[in-house]
C-alpha cells in the first residue's frame, strides 16, 4: 500500500482526490490538508510515500514547499496552471496533473508512482544483498550478515552464521559485487566489512576475535581505517 497525503487549498479538489484514491487498491490516502504548515508538521512525524500537491496556494508555492522538506516523498503536482509543468518536473515530480483532471488521468499518474516505488525497492534490495552460486543453487546473502570473505584457491569462503558458504569465484569478482563504502580488501586473501572491525594495527585487524593480516601491498588500509575511526 502506497501511503499518501494530499495538500490543496481547495476542499473540492481534496474531495476529488479522496474519491479517486478510494477507487485504487494500492493507494492509501491517510490525510488531507488545506494548510501547508500542518502538512509539513505531519510529514516530519509520519512516513509518507507520495504527496498530491497543489502548486498555486495562498501561503506558499507548492514547488517551493516541496523543496523545503527535509525528507522528500514522491510528489505528483496538481494545478490549474500549465505554465508550472516544466518547473514541476525540474524537482523530479512523478507526474503533473492539470486541473480539472479525470479519473483515468489520475490513475495513470498513480501507476507511475507505483512503478517508481517498486523500482526503488528493487534497487535497495540489490544494494543490501548479493547472489552467489552455492553447489547447484543461487543463494542470496545479506551484506549485513557477512563477517569476513576469504580466498581459498579457486573458491572463496563467505563467513556468515550459522555456517560459512563456499562459492566458486575469485576474490576480485566478489569485490566488484560488494559496495566499496562498506567493504575493503586488506590482503590478497581477505576482504572485510568495515563495520565488523573490532580493533586494528598497521599489520593486522580483528573481526569476531579472529586475527586478519593486513598485507604489505595494502598498507594504505591502515590510514583509511584511522581516518574512519577519527570521524566516528
Amino acid at each position: 500500500m502506497i501511503r499518501c497525503i494530499a495538500i490543496d487549498d481547495e476542499p473540492l479538489a481534496l474531495q476529488l482526490i479522496n474519491e479517486y484514491c478510494g477507487k485504487i487498491s494500492f493507494l492509501g490516502l491517510e490525510k488531507v490538508f488545506t494548510n501547508t504548515d500542518e502538512a509539513k508538521a505531519y510529514l516530519n512525524q509520519n512516513p509518507v510515500d507520495l504527496v498530491f500537491l497543489d502548486i498555486q496556494m495562498p501561503d506558499i508555492n507548492g514547488i517551493q514547499f516541496y523543496k523545503g522538506l527535509n525528507q522528500k516523498p514522491l510528489v505528483i503536482f496538481t494545478t490549474a496552471y500549465k505554465d508550472f509543468a516544466v518547473e514541476g518536473f525540474n524537482v523530479d515530480a512523478v507526474d503533473y496533473l492539470l486541473k480539472p483532471f479525470e479519473y483515468d488521468r489520475f490513475l495513470k499518474a498513480a501507476y507511475k508512482a507505483k512503478e517508481y516505488l517498486e523500482f526503488l525497492s528493487s534497487q535497495e534490495l540489490q544494494l543490501n544483498s548479493i547472489f552467489v552460486k552455492v553447489n547447484y543453487e543461487i543463494m542470496k546473502i545479506n551484506l549485513k550478515d557477512i563477517e569476513l570473505v576469504e580466498a581459498l584457491d579457486d573458491y572463496i569462503k563467505i563467513y556468515i552464521k550459522p555456517n560459512p558458504v563456499l562459492t566458486l569465484m575469485t576474490l576480485k569478482s566478489i569485490q566488484e559485487k560488494l559496495p566499496a563504502r562498506d567493504f575493503v580488501r586488506v590482503h590478497r586473501s581477505f576482504i572485510v566489512p568495515l563495520a565488523r572491525i573490532e580493533k586494528f594495527s598497521k599489520t593486522k585487524l580483528w573481526i569476531a576475535g579472529k586475527e586478519i593480516p593486513i598485507g604489505s601491498s595494502y598498507s594504505q588500509v591502515y590510514d583509511q581505517l584511522l581516518m574512519i575511526s577519527k570521524n566516528k
